[in-house]
Protein backbone atom coordinates (compact mmCIF):
# COMPACT_ATOMS: atom_id res chain seq x y z
CA UNK A 1 0.00 0.00 0.00
CA UNK A 2 1.29 3.46 -0.92
CA UNK A 3 1.79 5.74 2.10
CA UNK A 4 1.80 9.54 2.12
CA UNK A 5 5.35 9.40 3.49
CA UNK A 6 6.63 7.44 0.45
CA UNK A 7 8.81 8.81 -2.34
CA UNK A 8 6.51 9.46 -5.30
CA UNK A 9 7.88 8.73 -8.75
CA UNK A 10 5.59 8.94 -11.79
CA UNK A 11 4.34 5.38 -11.32
CA UNK A 12 3.49 5.84 -7.65
CA UNK A 13 1.91 9.22 -8.32
CA UNK A 14 -0.36 7.84 -11.03
CA UNK A 15 -1.27 4.79 -8.93
CA UNK A 16 -2.14 6.96 -5.93
CA UNK A 17 -4.14 9.58 -7.83
CA UNK A 18 -5.94 7.23 -10.25
CA UNK A 19 -8.72 6.29 -7.78
CA UNK A 20 -9.39 9.98 -7.07
CA UNK A 21 -9.53 10.70 -10.79
CA UNK A 22 -12.04 7.91 -11.34
CA UNK A 23 -14.01 9.04 -8.28
CA UNK A 24 -14.55 12.50 -9.72
CA UNK A 25 -15.27 11.07 -13.18
CA UNK A 26 -18.00 8.83 -11.75
CA UNK A 27 -19.48 11.79 -9.89
CA UNK A 28 -19.53 13.85 -13.07
CA UNK A 29 -21.30 11.02 -14.86
CA UNK A 30 -24.29 11.49 -12.52
CA UNK A 31 -25.29 14.66 -14.34
CA UNK A 32 -24.49 13.16 -17.72
CA UNK A 33 -26.78 10.20 -17.04
CA UNK A 34 -29.60 12.51 -15.94
CA UNK A 35 -29.07 14.63 -19.05
CA UNK A 36 -29.01 11.64 -21.40
CA UNK A 37 -32.24 10.11 -20.12
CA UNK A 38 -34.10 13.41 -19.73
CA UNK A 39 -33.07 14.64 -23.19
CA UNK A 40 -33.92 11.40 -24.99
CA UNK A 41 -36.98 10.25 -23.01
CA UNK A 42 -38.53 13.44 -21.57
CA UNK A 43 -37.71 16.04 -24.24
CA UNK A 44 -35.79 19.22 -24.97
CA UNK A 45 -37.66 21.50 -22.55
CA UNK A 46 -37.18 19.29 -19.45
CA UNK A 47 -33.54 18.84 -20.51
CA UNK A 48 -33.09 22.62 -20.64
CA UNK A 49 -34.82 22.92 -17.24
CA UNK A 50 -32.32 20.52 -15.63
CA UNK A 51 -29.41 22.43 -17.19
CA UNK A 52 -30.87 25.74 -16.06
CA UNK A 53 -31.30 24.86 -12.36
CA UNK A 54 -28.22 22.63 -12.00
CA UNK A 55 -25.75 25.51 -11.35
CA UNK A 56 -27.76 26.55 -8.29
CA UNK A 57 -27.81 22.99 -6.93
CA UNK A 58 -24.06 22.63 -7.50
CA UNK A 59 -23.48 26.00 -5.82
CA UNK A 60 -25.11 24.72 -2.62
CA UNK A 61 -23.44 21.30 -2.71
CA UNK A 62 -19.94 22.67 -3.25
CA UNK A 63 -19.60 23.35 0.48
CA UNK A 64 -18.47 19.73 0.61
CA UNK A 65 -15.40 20.55 -1.46
CA UNK A 66 -14.57 23.41 0.91
CA UNK A 67 -14.62 21.10 3.94
CA UNK A 68 -12.90 18.28 2.06
CA UNK A 69 -10.00 20.21 0.52
CA UNK A 70 -9.48 22.72 3.31
CA UNK A 71 -9.89 20.11 6.03
CA UNK A 72 -7.91 17.49 4.15
CA UNK A 73 -4.88 19.79 3.93
CA UNK A 74 -5.06 20.63 7.64
CA UNK A 75 -5.45 16.95 8.59
CA UNK A 76 -2.59 15.79 6.33
CA UNK A 77 -0.25 18.50 7.64
CA UNK A 78 -1.12 17.38 11.18
CA UNK A 79 -0.43 13.74 10.29
CA UNK A 80 2.88 14.78 8.71
CA UNK A 81 3.89 16.57 11.91
CA UNK A 82 3.38 13.29 13.84
CA UNK A 83 0.12 13.92 15.74
CA UNK A 84 -2.48 11.30 14.63
CA UNK A 85 -4.78 11.85 17.63
CA UNK A 86 -5.22 15.52 16.85
CA UNK A 87 -5.70 14.66 13.17
CA UNK A 88 -8.63 12.36 14.03
CA UNK A 89 -10.22 15.00 16.23
CA UNK A 90 -9.93 17.55 13.43
CA UNK A 91 -11.34 15.06 10.93
CA UNK A 92 -14.36 14.31 13.14
CA UNK A 93 -15.11 17.95 13.92
CA UNK A 94 -14.99 18.86 10.23
CA UNK A 95 -17.35 16.02 9.23
CA UNK A 96 -19.87 16.91 11.94
CA UNK A 97 -19.77 20.59 10.96
CA UNK A 98 -20.37 19.71 7.30
CA UNK A 99 -23.49 17.70 8.17
CA UNK A 100 -24.95 20.68 10.02
CA UNK A 101 -24.05 22.98 7.13
CA UNK A 102 -25.72 20.63 4.62
CA UNK A 103 -29.00 20.58 6.55
CA UNK A 104 -29.09 24.39 6.77
CA UNK A 105 -28.32 24.82 3.07
CA UNK A 106 -30.95 22.25 2.07
CA UNK A 107 -33.67 24.02 4.07
CA UNK A 108 -32.70 27.43 2.66
CA UNK A 109 -32.58 26.05 -0.88
CA UNK A 110 -36.05 24.53 -0.70
CA UNK A 111 -37.54 27.73 0.73
CA UNK A 112 -35.95 30.09 -1.80
CA UNK A 113 -35.83 27.86 -4.89
CA UNK A 114 -38.71 29.52 -6.76
CA UNK A 115 -37.62 33.17 -6.31
CA UNK A 116 -34.03 32.23 -7.14
CA UNK A 117 -35.08 30.42 -10.32
CA UNK A 118 -37.10 33.47 -11.36
CA UNK A 119 -34.18 35.76 -10.53
CA UNK A 120 -31.96 33.62 -12.77
CA UNK A 121 -34.37 34.24 -15.63
CA UNK A 122 -36.28 30.96 -15.83
CA UNK A 123 -39.01 31.22 -18.47
CA UNK A 124 -42.61 30.08 -17.77
CA UNK A 125 -41.87 26.93 -19.80
CA UNK A 126 -38.75 26.04 -17.80
CA UNK A 127 -39.88 27.04 -14.29
CA UNK A 128 -42.06 23.98 -13.44
CA UNK A 129 -39.27 21.58 -14.41
CA UNK A 130 -36.68 23.60 -12.49
CA UNK A 131 -38.79 23.45 -9.33
CA UNK A 132 -39.62 19.75 -9.65
CA UNK A 133 -36.04 18.62 -10.20
CA UNK A 134 -34.51 21.13 -7.77
CA UNK A 135 -36.73 20.32 -4.78
CA UNK A 136 -36.10 16.58 -5.02
CA UNK A 137 -32.33 17.01 -5.29
CA UNK A 138 -32.28 19.47 -2.38
CA UNK A 139 -33.79 16.89 -0.01
CA UNK A 140 -30.53 14.92 -0.36
CA UNK A 141 -28.22 17.95 -0.15
CA UNK A 142 -26.61 16.98 3.21
CA UNK A 143 -25.50 13.70 1.62
CA UNK A 144 -24.36 15.57 -1.50
CA UNK A 145 -22.12 17.70 0.73
CA UNK A 146 -20.78 14.61 2.51
CA UNK A 147 -20.12 12.81 -0.76
CA UNK A 148 -18.00 15.66 -2.12
CA UNK A 149 -16.21 16.00 1.21
CA UNK A 150 -15.30 12.32 1.53
CA UNK A 151 -14.06 12.21 -2.07
CA UNK A 152 -11.24 14.43 -0.84
CA UNK A 153 -10.84 12.85 2.60
CA UNK A 154 -10.53 9.26 1.37
CA UNK A 155 -7.20 10.24 -0.22
CA UNK A 156 -6.14 11.97 3.01
CA UNK A 157 -6.96 8.77 4.91
CA UNK A 158 -4.76 6.81 2.50
CA UNK A 159 -7.75 4.95 1.03
CA UNK A 160 -8.36 6.43 -2.43
CA UNK A 161 -9.35 3.02 -3.85
CA UNK A 162 -12.10 2.65 -1.25
CA UNK A 163 -13.37 6.08 -2.22
CA UNK A 164 -13.55 4.92 -5.82
CA UNK A 165 -15.61 1.87 -4.81
CA UNK A 166 -18.08 4.01 -2.86
CA UNK A 167 -18.43 6.50 -5.70
CA UNK A 168 -18.89 3.67 -8.23
CA UNK A 169 -21.67 2.20 -6.06
CA UNK A 170 -23.41 5.57 -5.91
CA UNK A 171 -22.96 6.02 -9.68
CA UNK A 172 -24.43 2.61 -10.51
CA UNK A 173 -27.39 3.41 -8.26
CA UNK A 174 -28.02 6.55 -10.29
CA UNK A 175 -27.65 4.84 -13.67
CA UNK A 176 -29.94 1.93 -12.81
CA UNK A 177 -32.66 4.10 -11.27
CA UNK A 178 -32.54 6.63 -14.12
CA UNK A 179 -32.93 3.83 -16.67
CA UNK A 180 -35.84 2.32 -14.73
CA UNK A 181 -37.70 5.47 -13.72
CA UNK A 182 -37.16 7.66 -16.79
CA UNK A 183 -36.72 5.26 -19.71
CA UNK A 184 -39.01 2.40 -18.58
CA UNK A 185 -41.61 3.98 -16.29
CA UNK A 186 -41.52 7.43 -17.99
CA UNK A 187 -41.56 9.43 -14.76
CA UNK A 188 -39.78 12.35 -16.44
CA UNK A 189 -37.94 14.78 -14.18
CA UNK A 190 -39.24 13.06 -11.06
CA UNK A 191 -37.43 9.92 -12.20
CA UNK A 192 -34.23 11.77 -13.09
CA UNK A 193 -34.06 13.00 -9.53
CA UNK A 194 -33.06 9.43 -8.61
CA UNK A 195 -29.70 11.19 -8.34
CA UNK A 196 -30.82 12.11 -4.81
CA UNK A 197 -30.81 8.43 -3.83
CA UNK A 198 -27.34 7.94 -5.29
CA UNK A 199 -26.09 10.88 -3.24
CA UNK A 200 -27.53 9.22 -0.13
CA UNK A 201 -25.44 6.13 -0.95
CA UNK A 202 -22.31 8.23 -1.55
CA UNK A 203 -22.68 10.08 1.75
CA UNK A 204 -23.81 7.37 4.16
CA UNK A 205 -21.38 4.55 3.31
CA UNK A 206 -18.29 6.65 4.23
CA UNK A 207 -19.97 7.68 7.50
CA UNK A 208 -20.44 4.00 8.36
CA UNK A 209 -16.83 3.17 7.41
CA UNK A 210 -15.16 5.96 9.34
CA UNK A 211 -17.59 5.58 12.25
CA UNK A 212 -15.99 2.28 13.33
CA UNK A 213 -12.52 0.81 13.60
CA UNK A 214 -10.90 0.62 10.17
CA UNK A 215 -7.52 0.21 8.47
CA UNK A 216 -7.19 3.84 7.38
CA UNK A 217 -5.35 6.58 9.25
CA UNK A 218 -8.61 8.34 10.17
CA UNK A 219 -11.70 7.54 12.22
CA UNK A 220 -14.68 9.47 13.59
CA UNK A 221 -14.16 10.04 17.31
CA UNK A 222 -15.53 12.21 20.07
CA UNK A 223 -14.22 15.72 19.70
CA UNK A 224 -14.71 19.24 20.95
CA UNK A 225 -15.63 22.17 18.75
CA UNK A 226 -12.48 23.96 17.60
CA UNK A 227 -13.52 27.31 16.22
CA UNK A 228 -10.07 28.33 15.00
CA UNK A 229 -9.49 25.02 13.23
CA UNK A 230 -12.89 25.21 11.55
CA UNK A 231 -12.26 28.79 10.44
CA UNK A 232 -8.86 27.75 9.08
CA UNK A 233 -10.49 24.84 7.25
CA UNK A 234 -13.07 27.13 5.66
CA UNK A 235 -10.47 29.76 4.80
CA UNK A 236 -8.10 27.20 3.32
CA UNK A 237 -10.87 25.49 1.38
CA UNK A 238 -12.37 28.77 0.29
CA UNK A 239 -10.61 28.47 -3.07
CA UNK A 240 -12.59 25.35 -3.97
CA UNK A 241 -15.75 26.94 -2.55
CA UNK A 242 -15.05 30.11 -4.51
CA UNK A 243 -14.29 28.09 -7.63
CA UNK A 244 -17.55 26.16 -7.45
CA UNK A 245 -19.63 29.21 -6.52
CA UNK A 246 -18.04 31.18 -9.34
CA UNK A 247 -18.58 28.35 -11.81
CA UNK A 248 -22.23 28.16 -10.83
CA UNK A 249 -22.70 31.92 -11.13
CA UNK A 250 -20.86 31.95 -14.45
CA UNK A 251 -23.07 29.10 -15.69
CA UNK A 252 -26.12 31.18 -14.78
CA UNK A 253 -24.63 34.11 -16.72
CA UNK A 254 -23.92 31.83 -19.70
CA UNK A 255 -27.54 30.64 -19.62
CA UNK A 256 -28.80 34.23 -19.58
CA UNK A 257 -26.56 35.15 -22.53
CA UNK A 258 -27.60 32.02 -24.43
CA UNK A 259 -31.30 32.73 -23.86
CA UNK A 260 -30.61 36.16 -25.40
CA UNK A 261 -28.59 34.96 -28.42
CA UNK A 262 -29.97 31.46 -29.10
CA UNK A 263 -32.99 30.80 -26.88
CA UNK A 264 -33.83 27.39 -25.41
CA UNK A 265 -31.59 25.59 -27.93
CA UNK A 266 -28.57 27.55 -26.71
CA UNK A 267 -29.20 26.50 -23.10
CA UNK A 268 -29.58 22.87 -24.19
CA UNK A 269 -26.35 22.99 -26.25
CA UNK A 270 -24.48 24.53 -23.34
CA UNK A 271 -25.81 21.73 -21.15
CA UNK A 272 -24.21 19.14 -23.42
CA UNK A 273 -20.89 21.01 -23.28
CA UNK A 274 -21.06 21.20 -19.50
CA UNK A 275 -21.77 17.48 -19.14
CA UNK A 276 -18.74 16.55 -21.22
CA UNK A 277 -16.62 19.30 -19.70
CA UNK A 278 -17.42 18.05 -16.19
CA UNK A 279 -16.07 14.61 -17.08
CA UNK A 280 -12.93 16.00 -18.71
CA UNK A 281 -12.33 18.51 -15.91
CA UNK A 282 -12.87 15.70 -13.39
CA UNK A 283 -9.61 14.16 -14.60
CA UNK A 284 -7.71 17.33 -13.67
CA UNK A 285 -9.66 17.85 -10.45
CA UNK A 286 -9.34 14.19 -9.43
CA UNK A 287 -5.58 14.27 -9.98
CA UNK A 288 -5.33 17.46 -7.94
CA UNK A 289 -7.45 16.02 -5.11
CA UNK A 290 -5.33 12.86 -5.08
CA UNK A 291 -1.99 14.68 -5.12
CA UNK A 292 -2.97 17.33 -2.54
CA UNK A 293 -2.54 15.21 0.63
CA UNK A 294 0.90 14.11 -0.63
CA UNK A 295 1.95 17.75 -0.95
CA UNK A 296 0.43 18.61 2.45
CA UNK A 297 2.15 15.69 4.19
CA UNK A 298 5.63 16.44 2.83
CA UNK A 299 5.23 20.16 3.48
CA UNK A 300 4.22 19.39 7.09
CA UNK A 301 7.17 16.98 7.44
CA UNK A 302 9.65 19.44 5.89
CA UNK A 303 10.30 17.25 2.84
CA UNK A 304 10.89 20.11 0.43
CA UNK A 305 12.76 17.98 -2.09
CA UNK A 306 9.75 15.70 -2.42
CA UNK A 307 7.48 18.75 -2.70
CA UNK A 308 9.56 20.20 -5.54
CA UNK A 309 9.59 16.87 -7.36
CA UNK A 310 5.82 16.49 -6.92
CA UNK A 311 5.17 19.90 -8.50
CA UNK A 312 7.46 19.22 -11.47
CA UNK A 313 6.02 15.77 -12.16
CA UNK A 314 2.46 17.04 -11.77
CA UNK A 315 2.88 19.84 -14.29
CA UNK A 316 4.29 17.37 -16.82
CA UNK A 317 1.42 14.93 -16.26
CA UNK A 318 -1.17 17.72 -16.48
CA UNK A 319 0.35 18.76 -19.81
CA UNK A 320 0.06 15.22 -21.17
CA UNK A 321 -3.52 14.91 -19.93
CA UNK A 322 -4.37 18.25 -21.57
CA UNK A 323 -3.27 17.16 -25.02
CA UNK A 324 -5.25 13.94 -24.78
CA UNK A 325 -8.34 15.86 -23.60
CA UNK A 326 -8.13 18.25 -26.53
CA UNK A 327 -7.76 15.44 -29.07
CA UNK A 328 -10.68 13.58 -27.48
CA UNK A 329 -12.83 16.73 -27.54
CA UNK A 330 -12.18 17.29 -31.24
CA UNK A 331 -12.62 13.63 -32.16
CA UNK A 332 -15.77 13.00 -30.12
CA UNK A 333 -17.60 16.26 -30.88
CA UNK A 334 -20.06 14.66 -33.30
CA UNK A 335 -20.64 11.34 -31.47
CA UNK A 336 -21.24 13.05 -28.11
CA UNK A 337 -23.50 15.67 -29.68
CA UNK A 338 -25.51 12.90 -31.36
CA UNK A 339 -25.89 11.16 -28.00
CA UNK A 340 -27.70 14.14 -26.48
CA UNK A 341 -29.12 16.09 -29.44
CA UNK A 342 -29.44 13.63 -32.33
CA UNK A 343 -33.22 14.00 -32.36
CA UNK A 344 -33.07 17.72 -33.31
CA UNK A 345 -30.97 18.72 -36.41
CA UNK A 346 -30.79 22.41 -35.45
CA UNK A 347 -29.70 21.67 -31.90
CA UNK A 348 -27.21 19.07 -33.17
CA UNK A 349 -25.55 21.53 -35.56
CA UNK A 350 -25.25 24.17 -32.84
CA UNK A 351 -23.78 21.69 -30.35
CA UNK A 352 -21.14 20.35 -32.77
CA UNK A 353 -20.04 23.90 -33.65
CA UNK A 354 -19.81 24.79 -29.96
CA UNK A 355 -17.80 21.64 -29.25
CA UNK A 356 -15.22 22.39 -31.96
CA UNK A 357 -14.46 25.74 -30.28
CA UNK A 358 -14.93 24.83 -26.61
CA UNK A 359 -12.56 21.84 -26.66
CA UNK A 360 -9.55 24.18 -27.03
CA UNK A 361 -10.11 25.10 -23.36
CA UNK A 362 -9.01 21.59 -22.32
CA UNK A 363 -5.45 22.48 -23.34
CA UNK A 364 -5.22 25.04 -20.53
CA UNK A 365 -7.76 24.40 -17.75
CA UNK A 366 -5.84 21.65 -15.93
CA UNK A 367 -2.91 23.89 -14.98
CA UNK A 368 -5.03 26.44 -13.13
CA UNK A 369 -7.06 23.70 -11.41
CA UNK A 370 -3.88 22.02 -10.15
CA UNK A 371 -2.24 25.32 -9.20
CA UNK A 372 -5.18 26.31 -7.03
CA UNK A 373 -5.28 22.87 -5.36
CA UNK A 374 -1.51 22.93 -4.79
CA UNK A 375 -1.68 26.17 -2.79
CA UNK A 376 -4.63 24.80 -0.80
CA UNK A 377 -2.48 21.77 0.06
CA UNK A 378 0.23 24.12 1.35
CA UNK A 379 -2.29 25.89 3.59
CA UNK A 380 -2.26 29.05 1.45
CA UNK A 381 -6.00 29.42 0.95
CA UNK A 382 -5.70 33.09 -0.02
CA UNK A 383 -3.54 32.44 -3.09
CA UNK A 384 -5.60 29.40 -4.01
CA UNK A 385 -8.84 31.36 -3.73
CA UNK A 386 -7.41 34.19 -5.80
CA UNK A 387 -6.47 31.84 -8.64
CA UNK A 388 -9.92 30.26 -8.55
CA UNK A 389 -11.70 33.60 -8.37
CA UNK A 390 -9.75 35.02 -11.31
CA UNK A 391 -10.23 31.89 -13.41
CA UNK A 392 -13.86 31.08 -12.79
CA UNK A 393 -15.32 34.52 -12.21
CA UNK A 394 -13.33 37.55 -13.35
CA UNK A 395 -11.91 36.12 -16.57
CA UNK A 396 -14.99 34.13 -17.61
CA UNK A 397 -17.54 36.81 -16.75
CA UNK A 398 -15.56 39.47 -18.60
CA UNK A 399 -15.16 37.26 -21.65
CA UNK A 400 -18.75 36.02 -21.85
CA UNK A 401 -20.07 39.57 -21.64
CA UNK A 402 -17.61 41.04 -24.16
CA UNK A 403 -17.02 38.34 -26.78
CA UNK A 404 -20.65 37.95 -27.96
CA UNK A 405 -20.68 41.63 -28.83
CA UNK A 406 -18.00 40.85 -31.44
CA UNK A 407 -18.68 37.23 -32.53
CA UNK A 408 -22.33 36.76 -31.44
CA UNK A 409 -23.08 33.15 -30.42
CA UNK A 410 -19.59 31.85 -31.24
CA UNK A 411 -18.21 34.49 -28.90
CA UNK A 412 -19.87 32.70 -25.98
CA UNK A 413 -18.00 29.49 -26.81
CA UNK A 414 -14.71 31.38 -27.38
CA UNK A 415 -15.01 33.11 -24.00
CA UNK A 416 -14.21 29.92 -22.05
CA UNK A 417 -11.02 29.36 -24.06
CA UNK A 418 -9.83 32.93 -23.50
CA UNK A 419 -10.57 32.74 -19.76
CA UNK A 420 -8.53 29.53 -19.37
CA UNK A 421 -5.54 31.04 -21.20
CA UNK A 422 -5.57 34.03 -18.84
CA UNK A 423 -5.92 31.68 -15.83
CA UNK A 424 -2.79 29.74 -16.84
CA UNK A 425 -0.82 32.98 -17.04
CA UNK A 426 -2.02 34.02 -13.57
CA UNK A 427 -1.20 30.60 -12.11
CA UNK A 428 2.34 30.71 -13.52
CA UNK A 429 2.90 34.12 -11.92
CA UNK A 430 1.76 32.92 -8.48
CA UNK A 431 3.87 29.73 -8.66
CA UNK A 432 6.92 31.79 -9.54
CA UNK A 433 6.29 34.40 -6.83
CA UNK A 434 5.77 31.86 -4.03
CA UNK A 435 8.53 29.33 -4.79
CA UNK A 436 10.99 30.69 -2.19
CA UNK A 437 8.36 30.90 0.55
CA UNK A 438 7.30 27.24 0.21
CA UNK A 439 10.68 25.86 -0.94
CA UNK A 440 9.43 24.07 -4.05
Amino acid sequence: MIQLSDHFNYRHLLRFTFPSIMMLVFTSIYGVVDGFFVSNYAGKTPFAAVNFIMPLLMLLGCAGFMFGTGGGALIAITLGSGNPRKANELFSMIVYASIFCGVVLAAAGIIFLRPLALLMGASPELLPGCLTYGRIILTALPFYVLQYEFQCLFATAGKPKLGLIVTAAAGMTNIILDALLVAVLHWGLEGAAATALSQFVGGVIPLCYFGRSNTSSLRLVKCRFQRQALLKTCANGSSELMSNISMSLVSMLYNMQLMKYAGEDGVAAYGVLMYVSLIFQAVFLGYSVGAAPVASYHYGAGGYGELKGLLRKSLILIGIFSVFMFIAGQTLAMPLSLLFAGYDPGLLEMTVQAFSIFSFSFLFSGFAIFGSSFFTALGDGVTSALISFLRTFIFQCSAVLAFPLIWSLDGIWFSTVAAEVMAVAATALFLSAKRNKYHY
